[in-house]
């Protein structure tokens, strides 16, 4: 039985800003904090607390994430099945337990499954909050809240990570404890000022009342979603961890006290272009435009990587990296918005469950440039992921004609 709470159905509202919105926001804010106080630190907890090899390392945080992905699109369909409020209730509740059992637990099993609850549980919330934002925001205001979304996650890991080395100078699994007080408190807050945003009736879809393999087998029949998924990991192997192969490539090209130096200028630069500029480029993004603009972010990426493949000092590395953010936040609101636009109504949930799938390129992209720079010139590094972008563009471009010609 659905968990649908009972009353009309709420329409998008001509106010975008109001109360049950501010909450989904909320929610993106705070448990990104939280999040971000501790998953940052995972390699060097690792490495210190179980005395894991690098290898290991990769092989465990990025296992996590590729296994917490693959179940995120189950948590889409929990969104659909039952209230909002009472998913994201749920969800973050497992979210600060989990953390509380990472705290707590000295044994490498649990303190890994308890991290792939965590990535689940955020996942979640992620999906929930989408959706949400999809039920309450007229379809021409949606590029707006979703570049606020992004921008506040990204203000998220600016701030939890450097309250989290704090915290981690006191005891290395002190930022465990903080990000589960974290996630309790907007528990009890959710609880009490939560708003249960109800399912819209009457609309007949593959969801209602159908079992998850059901559903499954509609997803992959939706030729759209296939490749704007397919689209979206090709995608995030350029941008869903391009720190890593940076660090990866300057490792090889220079010694370490350049690369560190690069890397943090680069990260940096990324979070203040983003904070800076998303919201301003992402509000003009809409359902008219989007496939245009996310076209133009595919050039920004390129033009930003091949920035980065001759660059030698660092003021082109920054240059370079002005350009690739850029492409970052024109991409990420407008393929939210592509999944909103094809997904029906009463399945939002597990469309932007599939959607999160994009994790295993972030999982592959190290993985890839690795591969590359063993067995390459280092610069083929960066030719190799304009390949990527160059593919991604044309899946997309694929399921927009599929969309056009329907």
């Amino acid at each position: 039985m659905k968990d649908v709470a009972e009353g009309p159905v709420i329409q998008p509202r001509t106010r975008v800003y109001d109360r049950p919105v501010i909450l989904l926001l909320s929610a993106t804010f705070i448990l990104t904090i939280a999040r971000a106080l501790a998953l940052p630190y995972l390699v060097i907890y690792f490495a210190e607390a179980f005395g894991l090899g690098v290898a290991d390392i990769g092989l465990a945080v990025g296992g996590a994430l590729i296994v917490s992905s693959i179940l995120g699109v189950y948590g889409g369909f929990l969104v659909d099945r039952f209230s909002n409020y009472t998913v994201m209730l749920a969800a973050a509740t497992v979210f600060a337990i989990a953390f509380a059992v990472a705290f707590q637990v000295t044994s490498l099993v649990p303190f890994i499954i308890a991290i792939v609850v965590v990535n689940l549980a955020y996942a979640v919330v992620d999906i929930a909050v989408k959706s949400g934002i999809g039920f309450l925001v007229a379809p021409d205001k949606r590029g707006a809240v979703f570049s606020l979304k992004y921008t506040l996650t990204n203000v998220g890991y600016a701030i939890g990570p450097f309250l989290g080395v704090l915290f981690a100078k006191v005891s290395p699994g002190l930022p465990f404890a903080a990000a589960a007080l974290t996630g309790a408190v907007f528990v009890i807050m959710y609880g009490l000022a939560g708003e249960r945003i109800p399912r819209p009736s009457g609309a007949a879809s593959p969801a209602s009342g159908s079992s998850f393999a059901i559903v499954l087998l509609h997803l992959v029949r939706n030729y759209r979603l296939v490749c704007f998924t397919i689209g979206g990991i090709l995608s995030a192997i350029v941008f869903g961890q391009f720190t890593a192969y940076l660090s990866q490539y300057l490792i090889v090209t220079s010694d370490p006290k350049n690369a560190y130096q690069v890397i943090n200028y680069l990260v940096t630069t990324n979070a203040c272009v983003v904070i800076s500029l998303q919201y301003l480029i992402g509000s003009r993004i809409n359902q008219h435009n989007m496939f245009r603009m996310l076209m133009l972010g595919m050039v920004f990426f390129v033009v930003g990587l091949m920035g980065f493949a001759y660059a030698q000092v660092p003021v082109v590395w920054v240059l370079a990296m002005i350009i690739f953010t850029v492409g970052e936040i024109i991409i990420i609101p407008a393929e939210y918005l592509f999944i909103d636009y094809i997904a029906p109504e009463e399945m939002r949930g597990v469309y932007y469950g599939a959607q999160n799938l994009s994790n295993l390129g972030a999982a592959l992209g190290p993985v890839i440039c690795g591969i590359a720079l063993s067995f390459y010139a280092p610069q083929t590094m960066f030719y190799v992921l304009s390949l990527c972008i160059v593919l991604a563009a044309g899946f997309y471009f694929i399921g927009s004609r599929h969309r056009a010609d329907q």
